[in-house]
């Protein structure tokens, strides 16, 4: 009997310890099992002390302290609220006295960050739902400053909701119509590329709204096949297919044209600003500020070198210029999406210097000082204290692999309050006495904490303890930093994810992903590297299937200053591609990399920079896998490609030599194509175009086309079978 006993209890032991070798599996990986736990959809309350969050089952908004992270109360809950019954919260917007919330629910997506969705009014003091309107869901609603309005768009026409009147319904704007004029939300380019939802604001004193009106009636429509297909099932399209069409402005085409107006609540009078706007230029962003005569509008050029800060008068229409910031090449996204308004000054960031700092003026427009300079950058403004004239920021002080949390006092004196080694991200209180911190690192999962003002942790509210044990138990690779030198002496970030039981004497197959795109950034010290942003997971599996996985920022990429980013203005997809190429060539030198089998893909940018990798004229790849990949340049919107590229007539040769197809016929290595026939951003266009080209060179190749799909191509089982059909193109060619 104790033999059998022992014979089992090693049989065990051999199963456990088989158990422990085993590496995630792709299912695993695709399906979130590894999945890190964050805290999301954290809402400052208004006394200094408290937060609001969803519940994870989505059927309550419940209180908790900054500085305990205890529950302090339930704000609201479907299953005692009275007079609807919702059966889920999908997003709230509390009103500025917290008295009243907008609760979201029914939420259908439109593009990347548009939707529409049914609102209903909660009277935190009655527990009372009642509907925002019943004409139909509603987007971007708002809260006027004193509570008492509510504003929305509904048919690319603005409505007013008013509180203090049995909420009465009006309609602000009559000629919004699809694919020719929205009124207070942006049209697709401009939302997708200036990375916002809602183009309306209400003034201080809640008399005036004032919205941009954005009309696309010139601007060229595109339009895409729609079928039946599966996950869902479309039936409108059972019989016939169907298409999708809306307008889409390629380089060098006309966008549309954007015009700032003011509503008089009271006298129902509409005004046009008279913004002093190049005919072909952009209007990103307006703001009114503490002052009820101040409506800042924020302009661009159409070439995005010049961003022009305007104070509007909302009733005389009467413009003045503020500020102007201009760059050699392109303004980035940042300066007007983190620009912040305070009663005497305004916060804005700026490249000006060579890296990206913060600058403080005047409300009229005056330099006060820069805040902060140096060779890093500030990558998040957090916000001013106004009693104590602190600022707070998110820099890659020390290396453009990390980022901590810094407060920087009237006197200049700086404050490092995040010393943990790798990125870390704040949620400042209103008052900012207290902030929620989340670390992590390459090595380590997320960790949530509530600190104080001096940086003392005070409660942790995540360790991913759990998950880290979970891991512990399976065969995830080795990760690394590694630095790739190039011919003229420049060193390139990189991290390198090797098989748990590499063997330095053995040769490995390489693949090789990168995103590469202008200012983005893959190589940094947290969890969220790899595809999948989840500690390199993907990567964890590919190294269980012999491969080692590398990841290098090329030239052109963010967090190393503005020369480094902006080398490749004009040409895209040159230097990108040559540095992937010479980092091929590096890894070949390796003792334990197997030269001849060293394969690269990428999605979107990282698609085209795969072809272009491919196609450079060095055979470096053996195989690659190209998903979503914009083709030509030719083919992609206005607001984007001209930032980096300016128009075709004006870069003829940049358009020519950044275009895959112009290098198709040099292409080397096994090549997969991979596309959702129903992307709107990145069109099947570009696809189409790119296969006939491979056609007539001779190329041969593979593909796999994915009905319904848009840019990030998944829903049911499609991602799963995505990245079967990618490991299956590499295990196949590598090895």
């Amino acid at each position: 009997m104790k033999r059998i006993i022992l014979l089992v209890s090693l049989c065990l032991s051999m199963i456990a310890g088989s158990v422990a070798q085993t590496a995630p599996t792709l299912e695993e990986v695709t399906n979130g099992t590894f999945r890190a736990t964050r805290i999301n959809g954290v809402n400052p309350l208004a006394d200094g002390q408290h937060y609001a969050q969803i519940s994870p089952d989505g059927k309550r908004i419940v209180k908790y302290s900054f500085k305990t992270g205890q529950e302090a109360g339930v704000i609201f809950d479907v299953e005692t609220a009275r007079n609807h019954k919702l059966k889920r919260v999908e997003g709230y917007i509390m009103s500025p006295k917290e008295d009243k919330i907008l609760i979201q629910t029914n939420t259908v997506p439109i593009y990347r960050r548009s939707f529409t969705a049914e609102y209903y009014i909660y009277s935190v003091k009655n527990n009372t739902l009642t509907p925002l309107s019943e004409g139909g869901p509603q987007q971007v609603p708002l809260f006027s400053p004193d509570g008492n309005l509510i504003a929305f768009v509904r048919d690319n026409n603005l409505h007013l909701v008013k509180l203090l009147f049995e909420n009465s319904e009006s309609q602000v704007t009559t000629d919004g119509k699809f694919n020719e004029v929205l009124n207070g939300i942006p049209d697709w380019v401009n939302e997708e590329e200036f990375e916002y939802n809602r183009a309306f604001d209400f003034s201080a004193d809640s008399k005036m709204l004032a919205y941009i009106r954005f009309d696309e009636r010139e601007v060229p429509q595109f339009s895409f096949p729609l079928y039946k297909g599966l996950v869902p099932e479309q039936q409108a399209y059972a019989d016939y297919p169907g298409a999708y069409t809306y307008k889409y402005p390629v380089p060098g085409m006309k966008n549309s044209v954007p015009t700032v107006h003011t509503f008089d609540i009271k006298s129902r009078v509409t005004r046009q600003m008279q913004v002093p706007l190049e005919a072909d230029g952009y209007i990103p962003r307006i703001k009114f500020t503490a002052n009820a005569e101040g409506l800042a509008i924020m302009t661009l050029n159409r070439h995005q070198d010049r961003l022009d800060i305007y104070m509007a008068n909302p009733r005389s229409t009467v413009c003045k210029l503020i500020i102007r910031d201009e760059a050699p090449q392109y303004i980035k996204t940042i300066a007007y999406n983190q620009i912040q308004f305070y009663p005497e000054n305004i916060a804005l960031l700026s490249e000006r210097d060579g890296y990206n700092h913060l600058y403080w003026y005047t409300l009229g427009g005056n330099l006060v000082r820069q805040v902060t300079s140096g060779e890093f950058e500030v990558t998040n403004f957090l916000g001013w204290d106004q009693k104590t004239g602190t600022f707070y920021y998110e820099s890659n002080e020390g290396s453009p692999l990390r980022t901590a949390v810094y407060k920087t006092d009237a006197k200049g004196r700086k404050t490092c309050l995040t010393p943990e080694k790798g990125t870390n991200s704040a949620i400042f209180s209103t008052t900012f006495s207290h902030f929620m911190n989340t670390h992590s690192n390459m090595q380590t999962p997320y960790v949530v904490s509530l600190r104080d003002n001096a940086g003392k942790t005070l409660k942790t509210l995540v360790d991913n303890k759990k998950l880290k044990e979970k891991l512990a138990k399976r065969a995830v690779g080795q990760k690394e930093f590694i630095r790739v030198p190039l011919p003229d002496g420049t060193e390139l970030n990189g991290w390198m994810v090797k098989p748990a039981d590499f063997n330095a004497a053995k040769k490995y197959p390489v693949i090789m992903y990168q995103y590469s795109g202008p200012g983005s950034q893959e190589v940094t010290d947290s969890w969220s590297m790899g595809f999948y942003r989840d500690g390199g997971l993907l990567e964890s599996y590919w190294t269980g299937e012999g491969f080692i996985v590398v990841c290098v920022d090329g030239r052109g990429t963010g967090g190393r200053g503005a020369a480094f980013e902006k080398c490749t203005y004009l040409n895209l997809g040159i230097k990108e591609s040559k540095d992937q190429v010479e980092t091929a060539l590096w890894l070949g030198t390796l003792p334990y990399v197997d030269k001849g089998n060293i394969g690269i893909w990428g999605w979107s940018y990282g698609g085209f920079n795969t072809l272009m990798s491919m196609s450079e004229g060095r055979p470096a790849f053996k195989a690659g896998v190209a998903v979503a990949a914009p083709t030509s340049w030719k083919y992609y919107d206005t607001v984007y490609t001209e930032r980096y590229m300016r128009t075709p007539k004006e870069n003829a040769e940049g358009y020519e030599q950044g275009s895959a197809m112009t290098h198709a016929a040099k292409l080397s290595g096994e090549l997969l194509l991979i596309h959702g026939m129903a992307d709107d951003n990145v069109h099947f266009r570009n696809f189409a175009e790119y296969t006939e080209a491979l056609v007539q060179a001779g190329k041969q190749f593979d593909q796999q086309v994915y009905t319904n799909r848009n840019h990030s191509i998944f829903g049911g089982q499609t991602r799963h079978h995505l990245m079967t059909r990618v490991t299956k193109h590499f295990k196949e060619h590598l090895k």
